[in-house]
């Protein structure tokens, strides 16, 4: 594991401690692991150059297939601005080409990627997604939530054999950082046969918990007993979106963004509190838990609600909340009232700063309330739970940890902390990340 030192600090757990990663991705951290990065990019035009020079070498060794990018935060670009579809038809005009956004809700595609999806550049909307256009009706290449779904589908699966060399690379990259425990949240229908050939050839070299989406928890229920492994492999539950992300301004909020998109002033609701109550009735139904995703503190509520509509026997399966960017304070004490989980990723508030300060100023008190989380009475590793949402940024706990602690970037000054009252000890953070009793 590496030591982040931050501002003369480091960051290191106990001597022994082993880890629980709560909130990951291991397939689509293994296939990015093979592809382009856009994580270290500054800007649109870096970016459009990175694309034409892959595209050139993909064309000269007359590699088939798409070109796929992962990694772009535009909020912490020079120019805060997406490539347009134009420059990514010049940069790349022979294949279609996506490059995703860190946070796996939005993207920007050529013309050829939309096609392949069904979309054109006439194309305004996708469901509850978005194929954006700017305010003179040119077409820009930017799909969100629904419409980058649609894209992302569009592009051929690995083989069998890929995805299996894809899921054994990201458990090695977790199991080298000390996690002895990781929850996948949204897991694919074939992903427990694959992580039960490497348990039984002996390179699964940690537990695994699943959470399909609950579309697939049918058939993945209905295949449990051929990848099931007793302290290696198990369907813990399902997992809803209640609604999008900050950097695409989907998140669901209570109050407006300062530059919403049109139409969506306060994000994007995803579920109804009707529907999600339905939900705990089908997961409990089942025998297993719900894991919902609510960034915004509007989304955060909705869960809530729906938690506190059906009120959970002891010993019923868990209810979690997954990343809780902004809580509203008369929400806070409802997580330890109802047995709620607030399973939280402060890594998140290290590349989040920039669109927090710029879209939501008026709420920079409400986010990451870890200190009100735990003095209500949300006990670090049992109603509040660390993770990373890897491969949405990398998955190294020191970095929940620093930001947990200190609220800020190394090289910010702690005057440009984000709500530094809510900062927590670090041994309560390194608790946070405690494995869940055999």
């Amino acid at each position: 594991m590496s030591t982040l030192r931050f501002d003369g600090a480091e960051f290191t757990p106990p001597p022994g401690m082993k880890l629980r990663e709560a909130h990951a991705h291991l397939p689509a951290l293994g296939r990015e692991m093979t592809q382009l990065s856009l994580h270290d990019c500054i800007s649109a035009p870096e970016c459009v150059s990175r694309v034409a020079a892959l595209a050139s070498r993909m064309e000269s060794a007359r590699e088939p297939g798409w070109l796929l990018a992962s990694g772009v935060r535009v909020s912490g670009w020079k120019d805060q601005r997406w490539p347009f579809l134009t420059e990514l038809d010049r940069a790349c005009p022979n294949r279609p080409c996506l490059l995703g956004g860190f946070d796996h809700h939005s993207g920007v595609c050529n013309s050829a990627a939309l096609a392949a999806a069904g979309l054109s550049a006439s194309s305004s909307s996708q469901g509850d997604g978005l194929v954006v256009r700017t305010p003179e009706g040119e077409a820009t290449g930017l799909v969100l939530e629904a419409a980058f779904e649609a894209v992302r589908r569009a592009v051929p699966e690995p083989t069998p054999e890929q995805w299996l060399r894809h899921i054994k690379a990201a458990c090695d990259s977790l199991a080298s950082l000390g996690f002895v425990e990781v929850h996948d949240l949204l897991s694919p229908v074939g992903l427990g046969e694959s992580l039960a050939k490497l348990d039984d050839s002996g390179h699964l070299p940690l537990r695994v918990w699943l959470y399909p989406a609950l579309a697939d928890l049918g058939a993945t229920l209905t295949l449990r007993g051929r990848f099931e492994r007793p302290g290696a492999v198990t369907v813990a539950g399902a997992k809803l979106f209640a609604d999008g992300t900050l950097n695409s301004r989907t998140a669901w909020m209570l109050s407006p963004y300062r530059d919403p998109m049109p139409g969506h002033e306060r994000g994007t609701p995803l579920i109804s509190v009707k529907q999600l109550a339905a939900a705990i009735d089908q997961t409990r139904a089942a025998g297993v838990g719900l894991a919902v995703h609510a960034i915004g503190d509007g989304a955060v509520r909705a869960v809530l609600d729906a938690a506190a509509s059906r009120p959970a026997p002891r010993g019923s399966p868990t209810l979690r909340i997954e990343h809780c960017e902004l809580i509203d304070a008369t929400d806070l004490p409802r997580f330890s009232q109802l047995g709620v989980i607030a399973s939280i990723q402060p890594c998140h508030l290290l590349p989040d700063i920039d669109v927090l300060k710029d879209q939501l100023p008026h709420r920079l008190d409400r986010v990451l309330p870890l200190r009100e989380l735990i003095d209500s009475g949300c006990r670090p590793g049992e109603l509040l739970w660390f993770g990373s949402d890897v491969p949405i940024v990398r998955a190294d706990p020191s970095d929940s940890v620093a930001a947990a602690v200190l609220r800020r970037r190394p090289g910010m000054t702690p005057e440009q902390a984000v709500a530094p009252e809510q900062a927590i000890t670090e041994s309560e953070a390194w608790r946070c990340f405690s494995p869940t009793p055999p």
